[in-house]
């Protein structure tokens, strides 16, 4: 469908930071993000003409005791209680790696307990600290993987309603202060998965690490990401969400929007300003002001996608 040249333009300069507000509903109007609010997001008779919604939560870091929040699973229990507010209930939710911070039992354990509170399904991927164990992630895959049928380090893909989600690995070969990579072997898999995928399906991509490069000097990003972004070119809509950075980031090129989530557990710095990007101590109050969660609506129909985040608590 042609488009008027302010609004190529809109999606062309699309990229920005936001730090307050926290969780994101995302809506697929005819394959293409748009956002809304998670909470309060109108009538009923608004919500009844969407198709579905999924919500996104990352970085929880359960284990998690540094003073930029000592106690992370209180602030994971704030996102899912969030939850039971939304006008309607989501389809499933997906979890974008960092579940825990040592990848200790007891840490998949807690972060387990509070997750089950959403009543939802929940189709995870590792994030670094899920695979710090001695089993290089043996546990986050028999804990995670086997429900998703996972092949290799964790990747599977599925389909709901339409829309083909493919959930990625690009963190199983990371080394310190690195980009995160994908492998030959796992974008073989990718290549064979959407072969009979008609250009016309939408796509939902969700991964650790960014799959765009926020800023290399800190590892933020994937250094074979284009190989991946060669393959879904043909698509007409492709939405890839990220956890990893700890804030809200959005680009767009072309078809494809890239959406980074915010943490349950903390912030970080934004790119560059900081010696590192460890975690950021923001005063108490404003804590859960920097964290949330994203929810994304699928629906039929001829708008582009968006994305709207809200926080835990008001900034």
């Amino acid at each position: 469908m042609a488009q008027d040249n302010s609004s190529i333009d809109r999606r062309r300069t699309l990229e920005c930071m936001v730090w307050a507000g926290s969780g994101v509903l995302w809506t697929l109007v005819g394959g293409v993000p748009q956002t809304s609010a998670v909470l309060g997001m109108g009538t009923a008779r608004a919500q009844a003409a969407m198709g579905f919604s999924f919500l996104q939560i990352s970085d929880s870091h359960i284990g998690f005791k540094q003073a930029a929040n000592p106690n992370p699973l209180a602030t994971l229990q704030d996102a899912i209680s969030q939850v039971g507010g939304m006008a309607t209930k989501p389809a499933f939710m997906i979890h974008t790696g960092d579940i825990s911070h040592l990848s200790k039992p007891e840490e998949f354990d807690d972060a387990e307990k509070v997750i089950a509170g959403a009543r939802l399904d929940v189709h995870y991927v590792p994030g670094e600290h899920d695979i710090v164990d001695e089993g290089r992630g043996a546990d986050y895959l028999n804990r995670f993987g086997r429900k998703q049928k996972a092949q290799g380090t964790g990747w599977y893909a599925f389909d709901h309603e339409g829309v083909h989600f493919v959930g990625l690995v690009n963190v199983a070969d990371l080394k310190a202060g690195g980009m995160g990579s994908l492998g030959a072997a796992q974008i073989a898999w990718l290549t064979e998965d959407l072969k009979g995928k008609s250009a016309s399906t939408p796509l939902v991509i969700f991964a650790h690490i960014p799959l765009w490069t926020v800023y290399a000097d800190w590892g933020w990003g994937t250094d074979d990401a284009a190989q991946v972004l060669a393959l879904v070119k043909r698509f007409g809509s492709v939405t890839v969400l990220n956890g990893h950075i700890h804030q809200i980031m959005q680009k767009v090129e072309g078809a494809v929007t890239f959406h980074t989530a915010r943490s349950t557990a903390f912030p970080q710095p934004a790119p560059g300003t900081a010696p590192s990007p460890g975690p950021l101590k923001v005063a108490d109050e404003r804590l859960r002001g920097v964290l949330g969660t994203t929810s994304i609506t699928v629906r039929r129909g001829n708008e582009p996608l968006a994305i709207i985040d809200s926080a835990l608590m008001k900034a």
